[in-house]
């Protein structure tokens, strides 16, 4: 299943230009009982389409009609249809504004104008000062007004032919997973072929937004992510920040080695071997849940989990770190590390992320 965040409508009235950053991120995610990623997919969503909206991505022209600056800047968290139903929405405090809830009396072209040049403070409303002069500004918020607050538009909703949605209805065998009417939990075998086909098509399209179906016990889903493309560019874990789109992701976290204390010698002659040659797939965390270790498959080692039981057993882990793990991406070490740097980052693995272990000497 995938997270993809899409590419604005560039046709009307914006130049087609190619964005600053890539306009498609894709996850794969999976049901988890225990996961904590979940936020994490949308907080990647939300900062992602928020790039698309900094200063230089792009420039409005002269004359750019409201409809065309809204669905190129605004409708990331705003929706096509202005009701704020948005992943934006779901990470936000408070959330985006929904047009369709308010009045025209309640928001004058001004107000509008004025939050569209200056944002609003303590929200995720930002100033699009540097991108839209007064004349864009009062083009959208005439657009917002009479669009989502006196009519019912229903060419702006977002699954419309002209967001490029036709014929929506073809998709109707995922409706009831969306909608609740049959809940995610319902096994396999009791469901009508057509029920099957519509489960295929939720999980393989319609949950990278619709992603809080019924499941069946009243408690919310959260889905863990798994990688599906390898990271860009040459992608190195010892640079910071490489990247627009990988520093944002939820991946980056794992990147930042934990601050220690009270380390012995040894430990601290490990870390930065650690960080230097283990930290590519098993994460600076040692979590494993890096950018490169969710693409690997099997996972790497997560060090941190208390169930690792081979941290324990020194000489056990000496032996896998020397002569690798056939049939996964674990690879011999010996003729890289010497003996003695292996056994330090042993001992680092070991008093970083399993503290209270007995120190090797």
């Amino acid at each position: 299943m995938c997270l993809v965040l899409s590419a604005p409508n560039l046709t009307k009235g914006l130049p087609d230009r190619q964005l600053a950053l890539e306009s498609v991120v894709r996850i794969m995610i999976k049901p988890t009982e225990n996961s904590s990623f979940h936020r994490g997919v949308l907080r990647f969503a939300m900062i992602g389409a928020a790039a698309l909206m900094l200063p230089g991505a792009a420039l409005a022209e002269p004359g750019a009609d409201g409809e065309a600056i809204y669905r190129y800047y605004c409708y990331q968290c705003h929706g096509y249809a202005g009701d704020a139903r948005t992943l934006a929405s779901a990470s936000l405090t408070p959330p985006p504004r929904d047009f369709t809830s308010v009045t025209v009396d309640e928001f004058p072209i001004g107000r509008i104008v004025r939050t569209v040049l200056e944002g609003r403070e303590g929200t995720g409303m930002v100033s699009f000062a540097s991108v839209l002069d007064e004349a864009d500004a009062r083009a959208v918020a005439e657009y917002i007004r009479q669009a989502f607050m006196t009519t019912d538009r229903i060419d702006a909703r977002y699954h419309s032919p002209e967001n490029g949605w036709a014929d929506h209805e073809r998709y109707a065998a995922a409706f009831p997973f969306i909608d609740g009417t049959v809940p995610l939990s319902a096994s396999w075998e009791s469901l009508t072929e057509d029920q099957q086909r519509g489960r295929r098509m939720y999980e393989s399209a319609c949950v990278s937004c619709h992603d809080q179906p019924n499941t069946g016990s009243g408690e919310e889903v959260e889905w863990e992510l798994r990688a599906v493309s390898y990271p860009r560019d040459h992608f190195s874990h010892r640079e910071p920040n490489p990247d627009l789109i990988s520093a944002a992701s939820p991946y980056a976290q794992h990147d930042i080695p934990p601050d220690t204390e009270g380390l012995s010698d040894l430990a601290l002659a490990g870390r930065p071997l650690y960080q230097e040659n283990c930290a590519f797939c098993h994460a600076a965390d040692g979590t494993g849940r890096n950018w490169i270790g969710s693409f690997l498959e099997p996972r790497p080692r997560d060090f941190t989990d208390p169930e690792f039981r081979l941290v324990n057993d020194a000489k056990a882990m000496e032996q896998r770190v020397l002569h690798g793990i056939p049939g996964t991406s674990m690879p011999a070490w010996k003729n890289v590390l010497a003996p003695q740097e292996i056994v330090s980052i042993i001992a680092y693995i070991r008093e970083c992320f399993h503290p209270g272990q007995a120190r090797l000497e």
